[in-house]
Protein backbone atom coordinates (compact mmCIF):
# COMPACT_ATOMS: atom_id res chain seq x y z
CA UNK A 1 0.00 0.00 0.00
CA UNK A 2 3.17 1.92 0.61
CA UNK A 3 4.77 0.98 -3.26
CA UNK A 4 5.94 3.90 -4.81
CA UNK A 5 8.46 7.01 -3.15
CA UNK A 6 5.79 9.71 -2.70
CA UNK A 7 2.78 9.91 -0.71
CA UNK A 8 -0.41 9.65 -1.55
CA UNK A 9 -2.63 11.91 0.36
CA UNK A 10 -4.96 8.97 1.59
CA UNK A 11 -1.74 7.32 2.93
CA UNK A 12 -1.14 10.22 5.13
CA UNK A 13 -3.29 7.58 7.83
CA UNK A 14 0.25 6.14 8.16
CA UNK A 15 2.24 9.24 9.11
CA UNK A 16 -0.72 10.32 11.58
CA UNK A 17 -0.49 7.05 13.57
CA UNK A 18 3.10 6.64 13.22
CA UNK A 19 2.84 10.12 14.96
CA UNK A 20 0.40 9.34 17.50
CA UNK A 21 3.29 6.02 18.26
CA UNK A 22 5.78 8.80 19.01
CA UNK A 23 4.62 9.65 22.42
CA UNK A 24 2.50 6.99 24.22
CA UNK A 25 1.93 8.48 27.54
CA UNK A 26 1.26 11.58 25.88
CA UNK A 27 -1.26 10.24 23.52
CA UNK A 28 -2.46 7.47 25.13
CA UNK A 29 -2.41 5.37 22.14
CA UNK A 30 -0.89 2.28 23.09
CA UNK A 31 -2.02 0.27 19.55
CA UNK A 32 -0.85 2.79 16.93
CA UNK A 33 2.70 1.43 16.63
CA UNK A 34 1.00 -1.51 14.71
CA UNK A 35 0.57 0.64 11.41
CA UNK A 36 4.51 1.46 11.96
CA UNK A 37 6.26 0.65 8.39
CA UNK A 38 9.56 1.38 7.24
CA UNK A 39 8.74 4.14 4.39
CA UNK A 40 6.45 5.97 6.96
CA UNK A 41 9.41 5.84 9.34
CA UNK A 42 11.51 7.81 6.89
CA UNK A 43 8.62 10.38 5.85
CA UNK A 44 8.38 11.03 9.16
CA UNK A 45 11.66 12.07 10.04
CA UNK A 46 12.26 13.54 6.86
CA UNK A 47 8.51 15.87 8.08
CA UNK A 48 10.06 16.20 11.74
CA UNK A 49 13.26 17.96 10.21
CA UNK A 50 11.86 20.08 6.88
CA UNK A 51 8.66 21.21 8.65
CA UNK A 52 7.91 20.56 12.27
CA UNK A 53 9.62 18.79 15.11
CA UNK A 54 6.41 19.62 17.38
CA UNK A 55 4.13 18.20 14.56
CA UNK A 56 4.42 14.27 16.35
CA UNK A 57 3.18 16.07 19.61
CA UNK A 58 0.07 17.92 17.97
CA UNK A 59 -1.22 14.70 16.86
CA UNK A 60 -0.51 12.90 20.09
CA UNK A 61 -2.63 15.77 21.75
CA UNK A 62 -5.47 15.72 19.41
CA UNK A 63 -5.67 11.89 20.01
CA UNK A 64 -5.60 12.53 23.89
CA UNK A 65 -8.06 15.12 23.82
CA UNK A 66 -10.88 13.42 21.63
CA UNK A 67 -10.40 9.97 23.67
CA UNK A 68 -10.75 11.79 27.02
CA UNK A 69 -14.06 13.70 25.38
CA UNK A 70 -15.67 10.77 24.12
CA UNK A 71 -15.02 8.53 27.30
CA UNK A 72 -15.93 11.88 29.62
CA UNK A 73 -19.55 11.18 27.30
CA UNK A 74 -19.43 7.30 27.49
CA UNK A 75 -19.07 7.18 31.73
CA UNK A 76 -22.26 9.55 31.82
CA UNK A 77 -24.00 6.98 29.06
CA UNK A 78 -24.33 9.71 27.10
CA UNK A 79 -23.10 8.02 23.69
CA UNK A 80 -23.37 4.28 22.54
CA UNK A 81 -22.05 4.57 18.75
CA UNK A 82 -18.65 6.27 17.72
CA UNK A 83 -18.92 7.78 13.97
CA UNK A 84 -15.75 8.18 12.77
CA UNK A 85 -15.66 10.11 9.29
CA UNK A 86 -12.21 9.78 7.76
CA UNK A 87 -11.72 7.73 10.25
CA UNK A 88 -7.84 6.21 8.90
CA UNK A 89 -6.30 4.01 10.91
CA UNK A 90 -7.18 5.87 14.66
CA UNK A 91 -7.68 2.99 17.16
CA UNK A 92 -10.34 4.33 19.01
CA UNK A 93 -12.35 1.57 18.91
CA UNK A 94 -9.67 -0.27 21.65
CA UNK A 95 -8.90 2.32 23.66
CA UNK A 96 -12.90 2.74 24.38
CA UNK A 97 -15.57 1.00 26.53
CA UNK A 98 -15.86 -2.73 24.63
CA UNK A 99 -19.91 -1.99 24.54
CA UNK A 100 -19.35 0.84 22.51
CA UNK A 101 -20.42 0.12 18.48
CA UNK A 102 -17.85 1.70 15.68
CA UNK A 103 -18.62 2.81 12.75
CA UNK A 104 -15.56 3.52 10.59
CA UNK A 105 -15.82 5.45 7.49
CA UNK A 106 -12.94 6.18 4.87
CA UNK A 107 -12.42 5.61 1.41
CA UNK A 108 -12.69 1.76 0.10
CA UNK A 109 -9.13 1.73 0.07
CA UNK A 110 -8.27 2.50 2.95
CA UNK A 111 -11.05 0.41 5.22
CA UNK A 112 -10.63 -2.70 3.40
CA UNK A 113 -6.79 -2.72 4.42
CA UNK A 114 -7.37 -1.88 7.72
CA UNK A 115 -10.00 -4.33 8.28
CA UNK A 116 -8.13 -7.09 7.40
CA UNK A 117 -5.08 -6.15 9.71
CA UNK A 118 -7.49 -5.74 12.30
CA UNK A 119 -8.82 -9.45 12.01
CA UNK A 120 -4.92 -9.97 11.80
CA UNK A 121 -3.86 -8.76 14.70
CA UNK A 122 -7.22 -10.18 16.50
CA UNK A 123 -6.27 -13.49 15.35
CA UNK A 124 -2.98 -12.74 16.67
CA UNK A 125 -4.52 -11.95 20.13
CA UNK A 126 -2.75 -8.38 19.46
CA UNK A 127 -6.08 -6.48 19.60
CA UNK A 128 -9.42 -7.54 21.55
CA UNK A 129 -12.47 -8.07 19.79
CA UNK A 130 -14.88 -5.42 19.09
CA UNK A 131 -17.87 -4.23 17.41
CA UNK A 132 -16.61 -2.39 14.36
CA UNK A 133 -18.83 -1.61 11.28
CA UNK A 134 -16.23 -0.42 8.17
CA UNK A 135 -17.92 1.60 6.22
CA UNK A 136 -16.17 2.09 2.21
CA UNK A 137 -16.97 5.47 0.78
CA UNK A 138 -16.05 6.89 -2.88
CA UNK A 139 -16.31 10.75 -1.56
CA UNK A 140 -15.92 11.97 -5.22
CA UNK A 141 -19.13 10.33 -6.61
CA UNK A 142 -22.94 10.70 -4.78
CA UNK A 143 -22.67 8.80 -1.22
CA UNK A 144 -24.67 10.65 1.10
CA UNK A 145 -28.56 8.67 0.77
CA UNK A 146 -26.70 5.59 0.58
CA UNK A 147 -24.02 6.36 3.73
CA UNK A 148 -27.13 7.55 5.70
CA UNK A 149 -29.15 4.65 5.37
CA UNK A 150 -26.60 2.90 6.08
CA UNK A 151 -25.46 4.39 9.34
CA UNK A 152 -29.17 4.50 10.15
CA UNK A 153 -29.12 0.45 10.18
CA UNK A 154 -26.30 0.54 12.37
CA UNK A 155 -27.18 3.11 14.75
CA UNK A 156 -30.87 3.05 14.95
CA UNK A 157 -32.24 5.43 17.91
CA UNK A 158 -28.99 4.94 19.77
CA UNK A 159 -26.93 7.88 21.20
CA UNK A 160 -24.02 9.01 18.78
CA UNK A 161 -21.03 10.93 18.42
CA UNK A 162 -19.53 11.72 14.92
CA UNK A 163 -15.53 12.40 14.86
CA UNK A 164 -14.02 14.11 11.98
CA UNK A 165 -10.16 14.96 12.01
CA UNK A 166 -7.80 14.78 9.78
CA UNK A 167 -10.10 15.57 7.20
CA UNK A 168 -11.43 18.78 6.73
CA UNK A 169 -7.91 20.17 5.72
CA UNK A 170 -8.44 18.27 2.30
CA UNK A 171 -11.70 19.04 1.58
CA UNK A 172 -13.25 22.21 0.63
CA UNK A 173 -16.02 24.33 1.84
CA UNK A 174 -19.01 23.05 -0.62
CA UNK A 175 -17.91 19.62 0.60
CA UNK A 176 -18.03 20.29 4.84
CA UNK A 177 -21.15 21.84 4.48
CA UNK A 178 -22.49 18.91 2.84
CA UNK A 179 -20.86 16.74 5.75
CA UNK A 180 -22.31 18.96 8.32
CA UNK A 181 -25.58 18.71 6.82
CA UNK A 182 -25.11 14.80 6.78
CA UNK A 183 -24.51 14.70 10.20
CA UNK A 184 -27.58 16.84 11.46
CA UNK A 185 -29.85 13.92 9.60
CA UNK A 186 -27.70 11.15 11.39
CA UNK A 187 -27.69 13.34 15.00
CA UNK A 188 -30.72 13.91 17.33
CA UNK A 189 -30.82 16.10 20.42
CA UNK A 190 -27.85 15.70 22.71
CA UNK A 191 -25.29 14.04 20.16
CA UNK A 192 -22.00 15.35 19.63
CA UNK A 193 -19.30 15.88 17.07
CA UNK A 194 -15.73 16.45 17.71
CA UNK A 195 -14.33 18.12 14.73
CA UNK A 196 -10.24 19.36 13.82
CA UNK A 197 -9.60 21.88 11.67
CA UNK A 198 -7.06 24.98 10.79
CA UNK A 199 -7.97 28.76 11.15
CA UNK A 200 -7.11 31.09 8.50
CA UNK A 201 -4.19 32.97 9.61
CA UNK A 202 -2.02 29.27 9.92
CA UNK A 203 -2.21 30.19 6.06
CA UNK A 204 0.74 33.28 6.99
CA UNK A 205 2.95 31.60 9.03
CA UNK A 206 6.35 30.15 8.23
CA UNK A 207 5.63 26.57 9.54
CA UNK A 208 2.61 26.08 6.21
CA UNK A 209 4.86 27.96 3.85
CA UNK A 210 7.45 25.10 4.89
CA UNK A 211 4.48 22.37 4.74
CA UNK A 212 3.91 23.53 1.13
CA UNK A 213 6.98 22.59 0.24
CA UNK A 214 7.22 19.85 1.53
CA UNK A 215 4.11 18.25 0.09
CA UNK A 216 5.21 19.74 -3.25
CA UNK A 217 8.21 17.56 -2.90
CA UNK A 218 6.20 14.47 -2.23
CA UNK A 219 2.21 15.17 -2.57
CA UNK A 220 0.99 16.70 -5.83
CA UNK A 221 -1.35 18.60 -4.19
CA UNK A 222 0.62 21.05 -3.25
CA UNK A 223 -1.16 24.78 -3.18
CA UNK A 224 -2.26 26.66 -0.35
CA UNK A 225 -5.20 27.54 -2.02
CA UNK A 226 -6.23 23.82 -2.42
CA UNK A 227 -6.16 23.61 1.53
CA UNK A 228 -9.42 24.37 3.30
CA UNK A 229 -8.98 26.29 6.81
CA UNK A 230 -11.99 27.30 8.82
CA UNK A 231 -12.37 30.37 10.82
CA UNK A 232 -14.76 29.89 14.50
CA UNK A 233 -17.15 31.72 13.13
CA UNK A 234 -18.36 28.76 10.85
CA UNK A 235 -18.78 26.64 14.00
CA UNK A 236 -20.58 28.63 15.79
CA UNK A 237 -22.97 29.02 13.13
CA UNK A 238 -23.58 25.56 12.11
CA UNK A 239 -27.23 24.96 12.42
CA UNK A 240 -28.78 23.18 14.77
CA UNK A 241 -25.51 22.74 16.87
CA UNK A 242 -23.81 24.67 19.64
CA UNK A 243 -20.15 25.22 20.19
CA UNK A 244 -19.42 23.86 23.62
CA UNK A 245 -15.93 23.57 23.64
CA UNK A 246 -12.79 24.85 21.56
CA UNK A 247 -9.08 24.59 22.30
CA UNK A 248 -6.21 23.96 20.26
CA UNK A 249 -2.57 22.93 20.74
CA UNK A 250 -1.14 25.50 22.73
CA UNK A 251 -4.13 24.90 25.22
CA UNK A 252 -4.19 21.20 25.49
CA UNK A 253 -0.19 21.11 26.00
CA UNK A 254 -1.10 23.56 28.90
CA UNK A 255 -3.87 20.96 30.48
CA UNK A 256 -1.61 17.75 29.86
CA UNK A 257 1.85 19.18 30.91
CA UNK A 258 3.19 19.06 27.44
CA UNK A 259 6.55 21.57 27.49
CA UNK A 260 6.49 23.36 23.80
CA UNK A 261 10.05 23.26 22.33
CA UNK A 262 9.62 25.57 19.60
CA UNK A 263 8.66 29.09 18.80
CA UNK A 264 4.31 29.77 17.75
CA UNK A 265 5.25 30.62 14.05
CA UNK A 266 7.11 26.60 13.60
CA UNK A 267 4.25 24.61 15.28
CA UNK A 268 1.12 23.86 12.90
CA UNK A 269 -1.42 24.97 15.45
CA UNK A 270 -4.81 22.92 15.15
CA UNK A 271 -8.05 23.76 16.62
CA UNK A 272 -10.39 21.31 17.98
CA UNK A 273 -13.72 21.82 18.62
CA UNK A 274 -16.77 20.20 20.48
CA UNK A 275 -20.49 20.91 19.19
CA UNK A 276 -23.92 19.93 20.29
CA UNK A 277 -26.57 19.40 18.65
CA UNK A 278 -29.72 21.28 20.30
CA UNK A 279 -32.15 21.16 17.62
CA UNK A 280 -33.67 19.58 14.18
Amino acid sequence: MLGGNNIEIHETAFVTSTFRATDVKLSRDHFAYLWNNPKTEKWVEEYLTKVSSEESFTHCLRNRYFLEKINEHVSENRIEVLINFGAGFSMYPFLLDQNITHIEIDKPEIVEYKKMKIEQWQKEALLPKRNIHFVGVDFSKEYKEGLLATINSVKGIKKCFILIEGVLFFLDREETDGLFQLFNLVQDTGDIIGSASFQDEIKESLVFKKLMSFFGDNISKASASEYQTIPNEYYRNIENYSLIDHQDYFSLSKTYYHKIELEKELILNENFYMLQKVGS
